[in-house]
Parts: C-alpha cells; sequence; structure tokens
C-alpha cells in the first residue's frame, strides 16, 4: 500500500508526557523505559518511519524529564510541551498547535502502548479515514469482558458510538468485550476548534480523547470505530509486570 502522496498532509501526535508512577520512574518518562534495549517509544516512531512519515510531521507531547526524550530522539522529530498534566485531549491539543500548517488530519497514539502496531495497521487506519471522510476514527480491539480495567465501546442500534470511560462502568456495560485503543484520527481545524469548549470528564477531572469523539457525533459530524484485527498488537505498559510480559512479546515478535 503506497500512501505516500497521501501522508504529505497528514500529521502525527504521539503522547508522551507521563511519569508513569505505576512503573516506578523517576529518573525518566514512562516512554523511556527499555523494551528489548530500546525506548518503549522508538518502536512506535520507527514504525510511523517505515509507513513514510518524516520527522517534521511527527510531534512528541513532552512533559516529564522531557530532556530524556529529546536528548534520545534529537532533531529526528518535532516537540510540543506539556508541562500540566490535563489529559489526553489537552495533549493532543498541545501537539497539533505545534505541526505545520499544512497538517489537516492527525494521528495521534499513546507513546507507552503502541509499540506492536505492524505499519499495515497504521496504514489501514489512515486510509480508511481518508477514504471515509470522516471528522474522527477510532482503533479498537477485543479485551477480556471481566475486566473493569478498561473503557468499552458500544455500538448502539441507532448507530451511534459510545465510548464508556472504565470508571463509568456497571453491571449493565461490562459483559461489552469491545475497547478504545486510545488511537485516533482527528481533522486537525475541527479538533483545535472545538477543544476550547470541550468539558473536562468529572470523574477524572481532566480533557479526554472519548469526550472528542462523543462531541463529533453531537454535533452531527460523522465517526468511525475500525476494530484491530490482531488485539495482541495493542498492549499498555504500566506495570512492571507489564513490561516484564512486553519484553516477552517484543522478542517472540523479533525471532
Amino acid at each position: 500500500m503506497n500512501l505516500l502522496s497521501n501522508l504529505e498532509n497528514f500529521g502525527v501526535v504521539i503522547l508522551a508526557a507521563g511519569q508513569g508512577t505505576r512503573l516506578g520512574c523517576e529518573d525518566k518518562p514512562k516512554v523511556m523505559m527499555e523494551l528489548n534495549h530500546q525506548p518503549i517509544i522508538g518502536y512506535i516512531v520507527d514504525t510511523l518511519f517505515r509507513v513514510g512519515f518524516r520527522g517534521r510531521q511527527i510531534c512528541l507531547v513532552v512533559g516529564y524529564k522531557r530532556e530524556k526524550v529529546i536528548d534520545y530522539f534529537g532533531g529526528r522529530v518535532i516537540y510540543a510541551y506539556q508541562d500540566e498534566q490535563l489529559g489526553t485531549a489537552h495533549a493532543a491539543y498541545t501537539g497539533m498547535k505545534v505541526l505545520p500548517q499544512n497538517i489537516d488530519n492527525v494521528l495521534i497514539l499513546n507513546g507507552d502502548d503502541s509499540a506492536f502496531y505492524k505499519p499495515a495497521t497504521i496504514e489501514n487506519l489512515i486510509q480508511q479515514h481518508l477514504q471515509q471522510g470522516v471528522m474522527a476514527s477510532l482503533l479498537s480491539t477485543s479485551i477480556d469482558s471481566a475486566s473493569f480495567g478498561y473503557g468499552r465501546v458500544m455500538r448502539k442500534q441507532t448507530g451511534e458510538i459510545e465510548l464508556i470511560e472504565k470508571e463509568y462502568l456497571n453491571t449493565e456495560n461490562k459483559d461489552i468485550n469491545e475497547t478504545s485503543t486510545g488511537t485516533f484520527c482527528f481533522n486537525r481545524n475541527w479538533y483545535t476548534g472545538m477543544f476550547p469548549n470541550m468539558p473536562i470528564i468529572e470523574k477524572l477531572g481532566e480533557y479526554g480523547l472519548p469526550t472528542a469523539f462523543t462531541m463529533a457525533q453531537r454535533e452531527g459530524l460523522s465517526v468511525q470505530v475500525i476494530k484491530l484485527e490482531d488485539s495482541n498488537e495493542w498492549f499498555g505498559i504500566n506495570t512492571p509486570p507489564e513490561l516484564i510480559e512486553a519484553n516477552k512479546r517484543k522478542v517472540s515478535i523479533n525471532l
């Protein structure tokens, strides 16, 4: 699949500002923890280059110990600074503002859960976003429906898609086995114009990307959810056991 002609006006924002308290990060940001001898975030950046993105199209939103990230990548990418942790939607907005002016659509990725994405997965998401001409696209995946650790994607009979944060799960919706990966594509002009009016997620006290997806629907704009074919490509690294498991998975893939 050759997307180079379409990529010229597409940008990427990678969220990389978090500390990683549960992972025990003190001297480096969470995304700089090593996964098979390379920072976690290094894998998705390499994948983006393989897809065909140039460094000026890739913005890393950095915060905690940001010099560690900047020292590692140098001038290979561009940066935005999120000094105050106000949520994923705020981080995405911060990154979008520093992308080149010609960028019309933006891929949003988390730097700590995207190490296993294949180039074809990124390419397909971008292609579907452009072909369908939607305002927002979400990549979803299957999970164990017994888990309360993840939010849910509820597809209603009306065609509306509700993204339920894990803090709002109950006995009626927890049996859904589809969740958001946190990987989105948005129309840049719409998002940057919408964000100043975005409400916070009350139980979190921050601005979340699922709210942006919901607001697009409330405005009558088209959105879509694309399900990840291989759920093993998405793996969050939040705790020491998860980092150990990720190392096992990465070694297995490399073999």
